[in-house]
């Protein structure tokens, strides 16, 4: 697949699924530009007194254009379901089918009996809902076994998936414009993690350690509304995706990620929705010089 990156300025980049022999230069940090423009530099100087050395800051914050269209890509990603490891139990709806590899279908007894043993294996289940220890999943779960013990992974549509991140890293209750504004920071991130992977196979685990991801028990009516009022938007710097990096609140994020203005905080967001900001303007509060970019599929 071929996805176009459309900037608001009407330019267009072409970024390659993983299938196209994408690599992680393909995705760009924020955090990493700032690197470079935060060194001290000399300011000459025309007098005989010595040189001055200032650091460069942070550019002011600027307010990115939405970027015009409608519609979204239909792009799958894969999540590793870390926060259910072990597994104790599997259940599906009567509308789910787990097969083997050979395409037998399995019942949830049988499902059950393999997770307890130590068997390697590869189980594939679609068609409804799935839950593993209680928590409910949709869309295709496989359970695979390499000998290290049985690893859930989740593969759905990207746009349901960021519903239920956003849900998850954020309560659902907050302002619309702070429940947008981290949709398209969760949408940047995990289309990062599809350019590199975290391995053969997923792109990403469901955990802080990436971004907290729920399954159903996370997605809301207004996690929804905040996708799709989002759809396709991403962050994007001169062409390239913006790994967005955010966290709880400022100081967090400072420490975590060692630069305010490389990455959003979360309570900051809501602080700024409930003053009228609009999402892309808390956007360019945080992740400054950045633009925002629509993804759409140009075939390939």
């Amino acid at each position: 697949m071929i996805l176009v990156i459309a900037t608001a300025a009407g330019a267009a980049y072409r970024f390659a699924g993983r299938d196209e022999g994408s690599t992680a230069e393909e995705s760009t940090s924020l955090l990493d530009l700032l690197e470079d423009s935060s060194e001290p530099r000399t300011v000459p100087s025309d007098s005989d007194q010595p040189s001055i050395t200032t650091a460069v800051q942070t550019p002011p914050p600027l307010v990115p254009e939405i970027p015009t269209g409608t519609g979204s890509v239909a792009l799958p990603i894969r999540v590793a379901l870390l926060s259910q490891v072990p597994i104790k139990s599997v259940a599906t709806d009567p509308a789910t089918r787990c097969r083997m590899p050979s395409g037998r279908v399995i019942t949830d007894e049988q499902v059950n009996a393999l997770l307890r043993s130590d068997a390697g294996g590869r189980i594939r289940c679609r068609g409804g809902r799935l839950s593993i220890n209680a928590s409910p999943y949709r869309h295709t779960v496989e359970l695979i076994n390499r000998g290290e013990g049985w690893l859930a992974i989740n593969e759905l549509d990207l746009e349901p998936y960021i519903a239920s991140v956003v849900g998850a890293e954020m309560p659902s209750y907050w302002a619309a414009e702070a429940l947008k504004a981290q949709a398209v920071a969760a949408r940047s991130y995990a289309l990062a993690h599809l350019a590199r992977p975290a391995s053969a196979d997923y792109h990403l685990g469901d955990t802080t350690r990436w971004q907290a991801y729920k399954g159903d028990a996370s997605r809301t009516v207004t996690t929804r509304d905040a996708t799709q009022a989002t759809q396709g938007i991403i962050l994007s710097y001169q062409g390239g995706i913006v790994e967005s990096l955010y966290a709880a609140n400022s100081a967090i994020s400072a420490e975590a990620h060692g630069h305010l203005g490389a990455s959003m905080s979360q309570e900051g967001a809501q602080n700024l929705a409930l003053k009228g900001l609009k999402y892309n303007e808390i956007l360019g509060h945080f992740y400054r010089g950045a633009s925002l970019a629509r993804l759409r599929d140009d075939g390939g």
